[in-house]
């Protein structure tokens, strides 16, 4: 195994984000040259919500051929995702999805939580990367790829991690919908989880489902009522922040 290379996110002036401008395989590319022969997109969805679980995708994508109108997944709609689903899933060489229950992003903490997420996408691709390409600057990928590449709004400007949120904010949100038939107060097949009216009204008119994270403050400030108290992680009895 080759030793891991923390490098800092990529700095320097960067062109304005825009749904019309496409993801590049630039980083790829330039990875491929420097050795890695397989490159591994990465990127989660679902680390803000109040409610479901964390998900993180994993994406290798061709090196020659492309699937027209992937862009990060925030950028386009619900319907939008949908449609290129299975497009973008036929299309990359190999993907995996891993999740991290509410559970455990309670009794784990959303730091580990998301390392647990990874390593299950990881573990459901076909063949071991050699570099990942993550979104942001921190590094939730080590040590389950030896080389980790850190790139601010690498979601929207690399085509390996606009594949991985695509894939991974269709298959939470469809999973989401799917609670949503046993949770109807909540409004999960709109919200998908995350905070909103509708959602706050659900936890104060019903207090929380068994899918919501009861680590969270909002369990002290929105939930009027005792019947279902906060969780307190052992190591963190205070805990008082959101994660």
């Amino acid at each position: 195994m080759t030793p891991v290379r923390r490098l800092p996110a990529r700095k320097g002036p960067r062109p304005p984000l825009s749904k019309k401008k496409a993801p590049t395989r630039a980083i790829e590319k330039e990875l491929w040259d420097r050795g890695y022969p397989v490159v591994v997109g990465i990127d989660e969805v679902g680390r803000g919500a109040w409610a479901g679980p964390l998900t993180v995708g994993a994406a290798i994508v061709p090196r020659d051929t492309r699937v027209n109108g992937i862009r990060d997944s925030k950028m386009l709609t619900e319907a939008e995702r949908e449609k290129l689903f299975d497009r973008v899933a036929g299309w990359c060489e190999t993907w995996g999805i891993g999740h991290a229950s509410q559970v455990e992003c309670d009794r784990l903490g959303m730091a580990a939580a998301q390392r647990l997420a990874t390593k299950r996408a990881l573990d459901a691709l076909d063949v071991r990367p050699a570099a990942a390409i993550v979104d942001g600057s921190w590094d939730f990928v080590t040590p389950h790829v030896d080389h980790v590449e850190r790139v601010i709004k690498a979601d929207a400007r690399c085509l390996a991690v606009a594949a991985a949120s695509i894939l991974a904010k269709v298959t939470r949100d469809r999973m989401m919908r799917e609670y949503a038939v046993h949770y109807p107060a909540w409004n999960f097949e709109s919200n998908k989880g995350y905070p909103c009216d509708t959602h706050l009204a659900g936890l104060q008119g019903w207090g929380p489902s068994a899918i919501h994270r009861r680590s969270w403050v909002f369990m002290d400030n929105y939930v009027p009522w005792g019947g279902i108290h906060r969780y307190h992680r052992p190591d963190d009895p205070d805990q008082p922040s959101l994660f």
